[in-house]
């Protein structure tokens, strides 16, 4: 049997950006995944192929962190203690039962025990969040400011969650709170420059634990996430293909959004 990866990736660089991807990993322990359903098995909630949709990080100097381990054995943009990021709506779990459109993870009595819960938090959680601290504290040990870029992708109708379907772009500031106004309207200025995708701010997505946790603009850390629709790079139905052409078009538009943050961190005025 081959060992387990790492619970992160972790790709360093000097600049003052770091791109978090929490849900791009695929990674479950055979033991675990013995006790799904087939169904789930195709992992279909994933946040597939954000590392190849942002390759171009490395060139502009960021750090990039990935968890290497499924969103089906624990969701590391969510609260440790289980409690909901939008109080009153449907959401999935810290360790979710049910896949995005309502079905069953897990085989009858085969969902995970408290006792369970709290292991993979120490297996899988705890690191993530423990390298994404230490990686805010090296960074602004370079820079007075730092940008936290939490990328995410959904696909672009599932009912559960949303009305319709869901806008190219949904950025998330929790509501203003985790980054200034002036990176914000950067970031706007170049949505709004385009007419190809279309975009909202604070919508359905404010922003996960992740970015309500790290960005704090007045310790010099601004965060913002970009849940992207799939059907703006890859296809959202399995085997979930890469569509590079479709890519092609967006990543321009994402490069030039993360070049105008680093700007924005280096010169916020």
């Amino acid at each position: 049997m081959r060992n387990p990866p790492p619970p992160v990736r972790l790709i360093r660089g000097q600049a003052p950006l770091l791109i978090t991807m929490q849900h791009v990993g695929t990674h479950i322990d055979p033991a675990i995944e013995e006790r799904m359903h087939e169904r789930a098995r195709l992992r279909a909630d994933t946040d597939w192929h954000l590392e190849t949709l942002y390759g171009f990080a490395a060139s502009l100097g960021a750090t990039v962190l990935a968890a290497t381990t499924s969103r089906y054995v624990i969701d590391v943009n969510r609260h440790r203690d289980g409690s909901s990021l939008y109080p009153g709506k449907d959401t999935t779990a810290l360790c979710p039962i049910d896949e995005f459109d309502s079905s069953p993870i897990y085989r009858d009595g085969q969902a995970p025990s408290d006792a369970e819960i709290q292991q993979r938090i120490a297996d899988h959680w705890e690191p993530f969040h423990d390298t994404l601290g230490g990686e805010i504290a090296r960074l602004r040990a370079l820079h007075p400011r730092i940008v936290l870029w939490d990328a995410h992708s959904i696909r672009s109708v599932l009912p559960r969650f949303f009305e319709g379907r869901l806008p190219d772009l949904n950025f998330g500031t929790a509501d203003g709170a985790a980054c200034s106004d002036g990176l914000a309207q950067v970031i706007a200025g170049h949505a709004q420059a385009q007419s190809e995708y279309s975009w909202v701010f604070n919508g359905r997505y404010k922003g996960g634990y992740t970015v309500r946790t790290y960005g704090q603009p007045a310790r010099g850390v601004h965060a913002v996430q970009l849940e992207l629709a799939q059907t703006t790079y890859m296809s959202e139905r399995a085997p979930f293909e890469y569509q590079p052409e479709k890519a092609n078009r967006l990543r321009p538009l994402l490069q030039g959004m993360l070049e105008a943050s680093l700007t924005f961190a280096t010169h916020p005025h």
